[in-house]
């Protein structure tokens, strides 16, 4: 079982920046990919980015690419999602997620934390 926690959201303008944080409660974090999703009113969730359970592949949203930096602290527990050059359409819930096995894109993952409101003003 692994609960999480996501922190860090926030009202940005932009071309701004901001941090996510992800706090992973459980044992076998680090066995798990871990991804951030998001889901802008009237959209269907996205993928944004994920990382593998040793953090060294991460993959990327077009969308994001060049923007956004996910990183992984085995130790601490924890999952981040560095957002540089926010723009309005970035505006959504930022959800963390964990899985075992399967597509790092697909939404079928194990777990979800409860999601944290970004917004990016013009």
């Amino acid at each position: 079982q692994v609960q999480l926690v996501e922190s860090g959201g926030g009202l940005v303008q932009a071309g701004g920046s901001l941090r996510l944080s992800c706090a992973a409660s459980g044992r076998t974090f680090s066995s798990y990919a871990m991804g951030w999703f998001r889901q802008a009113p009237g959209k269907d969730r996205e993928f944004v980015t994920a990382i593998s359970w040793s953090g060294g592949s991460t993959f990327y949203a077009d969308s994001v690419k060049g923007r956004f930096t996910i990183s992984r602290d085995n130790v601490k527990n924890m999952v981040y999602l560095q957002m540089n050059s926010l723009k309005p359409e970035d505006t959504a819930v930022y959800y963390c997620a964990a899985k075992l096995l399967g597509s790092y894109y697909s939404p079928q993952y194990d777990y979800w934390g409860q999601g944290t409101q970004v917004t990016v003003s013009s």
